[in-house]
């Protein structure tokens, strides 16, 4: 039968209990405020993504609803090319259509679509030039 002492073991058992292998309370505390601002600074990186990717759709819908009234135009006689009233757009509630017509020269008209959204705080604004 193998005897063991256990007794010499006792010492090497206490140190490592007593020795700091763990973390202190200001080291926990650091590393939550460098995760806490990390975070912070991660929200407000996917706030402004947000944001920017919401205004990139309102420009590229506007766009398309300027191009869409311009391409009417373009089908439309000469003669018939005629300014609309800044007027909301019936199917798009958000947006606001005006079209300006103005004279290039003789037989020549210079046709301007602007959309807006926003209360008017942004726009897209497309030109053509229409002939006889």
């Amino acid at each position: 039968m193998i005897h063991h002492n256990y007794d010499n073991q006792r010492p090497e058992v206490t140190p490592r209990l007593r020795s700091s292998d763990g973390f202190t309370l200001m080291e926990v505390l650091v590393a939550m405020l460098i995760l806490t601002v990390g975070l912070l600074g991660t929200a407000a990186l996917i706030t402004g993504i947000i944001n920017s990717n919401k205004l990139s759709n309102r420009i590229s819908a506007a766009t398309v609803l300027a191009q869409d009234k311009i391409e009417e135009i373009k089908s439309m006689e000469y003669l018939n090319v005629a300014a609309e009233p800044l007027s909301i757009i019936t199917d798009y509630p958000l947006y606001k259509r005006k079209v300006a017509v103005d004279p290039l020269g003789t037989g020549m008209k210079t046709v301007t679509v602007t959309v807006s959204w926003d209360s008017d705080a942004h726009s897209v604004e497309l030109k053509t030039i229409l002939a006889k």
